[in-house]
């Protein structure tokens, strides 16, 4: 299962959604293997250990630090990806990280 959170009025949300979309298409995952949760407030976001906005997880992995997320954040989310900030997570690393959450459960 792939979970996509994130709260409205972050810039990056429907950009990051746009690209895992994307990737789901080219590895042939059905759209109903996506949960889409709108974090609506802090309370939520510590419910269920919100990251930040976006984040992606893959049976509950944070595909960012590869970790069950603890803890949660309610903010917008910034990536650090080969030394480079960015707000959203490039399509060639979604599709890296997938290949090793599916090894990893092997």
């Amino acid at each position: 299962m792939i979970e996509f959170q994130y709260f409205e009025g972050c810039p990056n949300s429907m950009q990051s959604l746009a690209i895992l979309r994307e990737f789901m298409t080219i590895a042939k995952i059905s759209e109903d293997k996506l949960e889409i949760v709108l974090i609506t407030n802090v309370e939520m976001a510590r419910k269920k250990n919100f990251q930040g906005s976006p984040t992606i997880l893959i049976n509950g992995v944070d595909i960012y630090t590869m970790k069950k997320p603890t803890g949660y954040s309610f903010s917008c989310r910034i990536y650090e990806i080969n030394g480079v900030s960015t707000g959203k997570l490039p399509l060639s690393f979604i599709q890296d990280r997938y290949k090793e959450l599916l090894i990893d459960k092997k």
